[in-house]
């Protein structure tokens, strides 16, 4: 322990502030992270990716581990000569204790093969510090106006993002033979099965076959114009999803619950939803009714109704589910109708969404389905089937989902249309297999989808506009 102490004499460790404040800081592993670089250039590769500047409670810390990280980027070796001739240069040299405090640093450190564990401290202390900052914003949160409601919903968004930022780095790289063994179990599992469904079934068979089912940690995206179906369609699947035993959160920013949850209804009974929302059921529609009620009640089915919710309280409720009920597949309806925190532009906005959206699939390891709305330009086009640039804000879209799938009903825009009772689901993205066109049944009285094994009749004739929006004489479906 002599030998220690002798070692870091010279080295300034007062933080002040007593006990309870010296618990959210380590000025000596903060020494010993930035002398340890400086003994062994090559550890930078060991807390590049762990410790960020504001990891580091001192000013002159965070200016010298800035001059590493900046000098390192440009392939240059760094020691306190080449250290301070960049705070120097920068303005930041005295500010960050000058050639004599940056001499010191290397003998702060006990070896530089501890590194990892001295970076691990610091962002340790960090995180502590973040979380005395969100206690003293969620008390004031407490104080402050507003619902109790929305309140708790930004206390759970703050806590959430000291969660996000203390999972920086990863897991790292994993030697690809240690993925190995589930490959084979997935492969094995198709084989027991008969087919490729390895992902989650939607219950619509052609769709399952073409994607191989929904993929853990995949953004799949179903896009279309209004009264096209896309609530329904989505709604479907949850349902399916739900009654073969798996949980299942939609967060529904268009819909009330009380509406999603008489379409529901009404669509697994296979009632009439008009006659239903009103109230005119029949003798024979009464026990469709009964029993599709009683299935419901015991589906792991939850419904989150907060308008414009951002992507952060999305990821924690989500998240939250997850570990007290073990949900199995994210449904958002719909992804233009989501806010986030920041003041950007809207395709900027739509772009955090996307990638917050894609981010939530892989941390809970589940399929995250968004819908999403198109630009009504393509309303002017003789052939009206989406591209893949009729997305609103398009590029963000396009970019981090896995699957784009794209609804389109012909008797929508068509009187005559021969397909009048049949929809097309366009796939026009599959990160991982083809694209291609699947053919379904769509009984919009009920407002379900179903399989559809025919032909689907030739549609691409001259299209004659329609006066109204909509297959039906009622409200849109979506």
């Amino acid at each position: 322990m002599a030998g220690l102490e002798g070692s870091r004499r010279g080295c300034r460790t007062t933080q002040g502030g007593g006990r309870a404040v010296n618990q959210l800081y380590s000025i000596e592993a903060e020494q010993s992270v930035l002398g340890g670089l400086m003994i062994d250039n090559s550890t930078w590769d060991q807390v590049a990716d762990k410790l960020s500047v504001d990891d580091f409670s001192r000013r002159d810390h965070r200016f010298i581990f800035e001059a590493i990280a900046a000098l390192s980027g440009a392939g240059q070796l760094f020691d306190p000569i080449t250290l301070k001739e960049w705070l120097d240069g920068h303005g930041k040299l005295d500010e960050a204790g000058g050639l004599a405090y940056l001499g010191t640093l290397p003998n702060c450190t006990p070896t530089a093969a501890n590194i990892a564990a001295y970076a691990k401290i610091v962002r340790d202390k960090a995180t502590l510090r973040q979380i005395n900052q969100v206690g003293t914003r969620v008390v004031e949160l407490a104080y402050g106006p507003g619902e109790t409601s929305e309140k708790l919903s930004a206390a759970q968004a703050l806590i959430m993002s000291i969660d996000e930022q203390g999972q920086r780095g990863g897991n790292g790289p994993v030697v690809i033979s240690e993925g190995l063994p589930n490959e084979l179990d997935e492969l094995e599992q198709c084989f027991i099965n008969g087919g490729p469904v390895a992902g989650m079934k939607t219950g619509f068979i052609d769709f399952d076959d073409q994607t191989t089912g929904l993929g853990n940690s995949d953004l799949i995206v179903i896009a279309g114009r209004p009264s096209m179906g896309k609530t329904s369609f989505a709604m479907n699947i949850a349902e399916y999803v739900a009654l073969a035993g798996d949980g299942v959160v939609v967060f529904s920013m268009e819909m009330q619950r009380t509406q999603l949850i008489k379409r529901m209804v009404a669509s697994m009974a296979g009632v009439n939803f008009q006659k239903y929302r009103k109230g005119e059921l029949n003798e024979r529609d009464w026990p469709k009714v009964t029993d599709a009620v009683g299935k419901l009640q015991k589906a792991q089915i939850f419904i989150d109704e907060t308008a414009a919710i951002s992507i952060t309280e999305l990821r924690a409720r989500a998240r939250r589910l997850q570990r007290e009920h073990d949900i199995k597949l994210v449904l958002v309806d719909y992804l233009q109708l989501m806010s986030s925190e920041g003041q950007e532009k809207r395709e900027q906005e739509v772009s955090s969404i996307c990638r917050g959206l894609k981010a939530l699939a892989k941390e809970m390891n589940i399929p995250v389905i968004a819908l999403s709305q198109l630009n009504r330009e393509l309303e002017r086009r003789p052939n009206k089937r989406p591209i893949m640039s009729d997305l609103r804000e398009s590029g963000a879209i396009e970019q981090d989902a896995d699957v784009i799938a794209m609804l389109y009903r012909d008797e929508v825009y068509n009187e005559d249309s021969p397909a009048k009772g049949l929809a097309e689901l366009i796939i026009r993205k599959q990160r991982n297999g083809p694209t291609g066109t699947v053919n379904l049944v769509f009984r919009g009285d009920i407002l379900r989808f179903e399989n559809y094994a025919g032909q689907m009749p030739d549609t691409n004739t001259v299209q004659h506009p329609k006066k109204y929006t909509g297959g039906f004489d009622y409200e849109s479906v979506n």
